[in-house]
């Protein structure tokens, strides 16, 4: 990836950014790449320095690591909004799941917020970042 192409994705997206640490969301990000039918989607973790900086143009907390964040057309999304946001770029029949955008945004925010607030319990976390695969390195910014 050429630097432009680089800076084009931290400011215009698509750009998923995900907790580095949990695994929920690291199991999510290797669920969504195989699935990614445009082949545009983009990653980072939340924590490093790409993630930092669309947190910071965007007037966002660097700490807010609750939720999934999603750059598209230089939009930040979050929450569920993001997550039925990302499905539009998957295969098979995962874009059917849109129609939870009929659920009013305050009921599956807080299903999400449930989900968030209990990652790691439920689902564990690791210290540091983990490193993405080598099939995976290529839709990763950082």
């Amino acid at each position: 990836m050429t630097e432009e192409e680089r800076a084009a994705i931290l400011e215009h997206g698509p750009l998923v950014l995900f907790d580095g640490v949990c695994n929920l969301c690291n199991g999510s990000v290797r669920f969504l790449a195989p699935r990614d039918r445009t082949g545009l989607l983009r990653f980072a973790a939340i924590q490093s320095e790409a993630g930092q900086a669309v947190l910071l143009r965007h007037g966002m907390p660097l700490a807010d690591w609750e939720s999934f964040v999603f750059l598209e057309d230089g939009i930040v999304h979050r929450k569920s909004s993001a997550c039925l946001r990302i499905i539009c770029y998957m295969s098979g029949a995962w874009p059917a799941l849109r129609v939870f955008r009929a659920v009013p945004r305050r009921v599956s925010d807080w299903v999400y917020d449930r989900v968030a607030r209990n990652r790691y319990a439920w689902f564990g976390r690791h210290e540091h970042c983990l490193l993405p695969t080598e099939a995976l390195r290529a839709k990763f910014i950082d």
